[in-house]
């Protein structure tokens, strides 16, 4: 079990450091260097999840890496068990497929090889992340997943955007990331151990108070917040579209947004201990989801539409998380990453062909893509939850969960984001597949098969994952079925309803374009132009830091010159001042030395006479 998640783990870091040393006059060898090694991560993690099925509970493995006096170990292992193997599994698949993809979306990419590089790096970051025994080895190849994003997201370095987003991803996240690291350091100075089997066994101890607990998880939860997006770090992933399309596929499925979640899960022991910190999760993620669903409904560029999208299912699962639905919300991370992986690779399809974003230069390219258009449907109706997608059953599962929890404000809010969700779908297969041809002169074109397969083979876990997961009865090695109340009739019903009734509302509005609906849109231009500004949240920051955090640094600097720099120098200017005095004192005359020697033992002999 060990060698295979060794394999799974070394096999794309030889993959980025033979590509890096030796493979620097073939762009095709790195290719398929890469691919190859991913394909080894991902057969081995087959194996291992096999084995994991058939030995259930947690293996460990682990070796101490530095001794410190303090009694704290640095360890370096791996923590073997259902949600590390599936995760796992989920990880390596979606990489081998992206990769493969693209070969032909990048092809004549000046920088090729780079590219399949930083994919291998990415990977072995997320492999190592998932694969990981104890918090300190986690948050090591937690800040390589951020690296290896920043690289990827900023390949074409030389457009302003795509380094302004580069850049922005990696100081947004930075923010969360500093809160995970101060909670581990609570952590191991209050248990003297980072291993999470061992902290899972002190804390059920009560070695912590509830408040420590709460605050480590509040901490460590703003860490998850900045890796998936969630509100108000959520503004760095609409950015990272500026990276290749590909890219934008891997860590919008199954990579760096799936960390948070991942995150949260894996300290499920640690979050479920605290009331305070479950609420807080859920909250934030309910309103992440209709917050982000919100704005997608009035984007027209096709990713933006995608990374929206993301940020609002990313909310779905810590909702689900925080009301206690661990089954659900992991159940929702497998099925989101096949057909959000789907979606971005039919965008970056679309935009291989017509070389544009924007939904409304496209139109009428059913039948000029033909596959394209049947896997993009297939997501956008995983996506929105329709039946039998896999989307239905990990989407209903959360949705039941929240009900049966009695959070009935947030079951309102989920609902209305399953409603947005549907109609921004709706919206785009409209437009850009079923509507009047745009594309003037350009000829649209189906993908290379080295591009369609992958689709294919995304769609076919589009549709049957869920129903596959669901009757093995729900993920059994997460904890029972994902649909095990008396809501199991009620609740889908009702969100199918509403996914339907926005489908229909979409398809009056772009595809028939009745005109009582046409005359109500002017109405609502105040609310279209919020939304498709996001909400102004990007212009607020950049006023918080042009006119408040700059004028807070310039007085501190105002403060440093000329208080701080003042006072030493000051106290430099006053010893020079008197050394130029004193110094007048030295004139190298025998004469007024004694004079000065009997001048002092006169004041001397006064002093001791007034004593007396």
């Amino acid at each position: 079990m060990f060698k295979f998640a060794g394999l799974a783990l070394l096999c794309p870091l030889l993959s980025f450091l033979v590509i890096s040393f030796f493979t620097r006059k073939s762009d095709r060898l790195s290719a398929f260097v890469s691919i190859a090694a991913i394909l080894g991560s991902l057969a081995s993690s087959v194996m291992l999840f096999a084995l994991v099925l058939s030995q259930p509970g947690n293996h460990e493995l682990t070796t101490v890496w530095m001794k410190f006096p303090v009694n704290i170990n640095i360890e370096f292992g791996f923590l073997l068990n259902p949600l590390s193997a599936v995760m796992l599994l989920v990880v390596t698949s979606v990489s081998f497929l992206v990769q493969v993809y693209s070969m032909g979306y990048m092809k004549g990419d000046p920088a090729f090889r780079k590219y399949y590089a930083f994919l291998s790096l990415f990977s072995f970051s997320m492999i190592g992340l998932v694969l990981a025994n104890n918090f300190l080895e986690m948050y090591i190849f937690w800040e390589m997943v951020g690296l290896s994003s920043y690289l990827l997201i900023g390949h074409w370095y030389h457009k302003p955007e795509a380094a302004v987003a580069a850049k922005k991803a990696f100081v947004v996240t930075r923010f969360g990331d500093f809160g995970f690291l101060v909670a581990i350091l609570i952590l191991s100075a209050k248990t003297g151990t980072f291993n999470f089997l061992q902290l899972e066994g002190m804390l059920g101890g009560g070695i912590l108070t509830s408040g420590m607990i709460t605050l480590v998880a509040l901490l460590m939860f703003a860490g998850a917040a900045g890796k998936s997006a969630q509100f108000p770090l959520h503004v760095w992933l609409p950015d990272a579209m500026e990276g290749p399309t590909p890219v934008s596929a891997l860590i919008h499925a199954a990579t760096m947004v799936a960390a948070g979640i991942y995150l949260v899960a894996r300290a499920y022991f640690l979050f479920s201990m605290s009331e305070t910190a479950m609420l807080v999760i859920a909250v934030i993620g309910c309103f992440t989801a209709f917050f982000a669903g919100s704005i997608a409904l009035a984007q027209d560029d096709i990713k933006k539409i995608l990374a929206y999208s993301t940020v609002s299912q990313l909310g779905y699962m810590m909702l689900a998380l925080g009301v206690g639905g661990y089954t659900a919300g992991f159940f929702h991370l497998i099925t989101h990453a096949s057909f959000k992986a789907l979606l971005f690779l039919t965008a970056g399809s679309l935009i291989h062909s017509l070389g544009t974003n924007n939904i409304w230069e496209m139109g009428g390219l059913f039948r000029k893509m033909r596959i394209t258009a049947v896997t993009f449907l297939i997501g956008g109706l995983a996506l929105a939850g329709v039946f039998p997608t896999s989307g239905y059953f990990s989407k209903d599962a959360i949705l039941i969960q929240v009900f049966t929890s009695g959070h009935y404000i947030l079951f309102a809010m989920s609902l209305a984001t399953v409603g947005f969700t549907a109609f921004y779908m709706s919206r785009a297969f409209f437009v850009v597949f079923l509507s009047t041809e745009k594309f003037g002169k350009k000829h649209p074109h189906e993908s290379p098969a080295v591009m369609w397969v992958p689709l294919v083979i995304l769609s076919i876990f589009a549709l049957g994952l869920g129903a596959w997961t669901n009757g093995f009865n729900a993920l059994i090695f997460f904890g029972g079925p994902a649909h095990e109340t008396e809501h199991d009739l009620f609740v889908p019903i009702v969100s199918s309803c509403v996914a339907f009734l926005s489908a229909l509302l979409a398809w009056a509005i772009y595809q028939k374009r009745f005109a009582f609906l046409t005359a109500l849109a002017p109405r609502f231009s105040a609310i279209t132009t919020v939304l498709r500004n996001k909400y102004y949240i990007d212009e607020f920051y950049a006023f918080c830091v042009n006119r408040v955090l700059y004028v807070i640094s310039n007085a501190s600097a105002w403060v440093d010159r000329n208080v701080v720099d003042g006072a030493v120098n000051g106290t430099a200017y006053l010893v020079g001042a008197s050394a130029n005095v004193l110094r007048k004192i030295q004139t190298g005359r025998v004469q007024n030395y004694a004079l000065g020697i009997f001048g002092g033992v006169v004041t001397l002999w006064l002093l001791f006479s007034m004593v007396k």
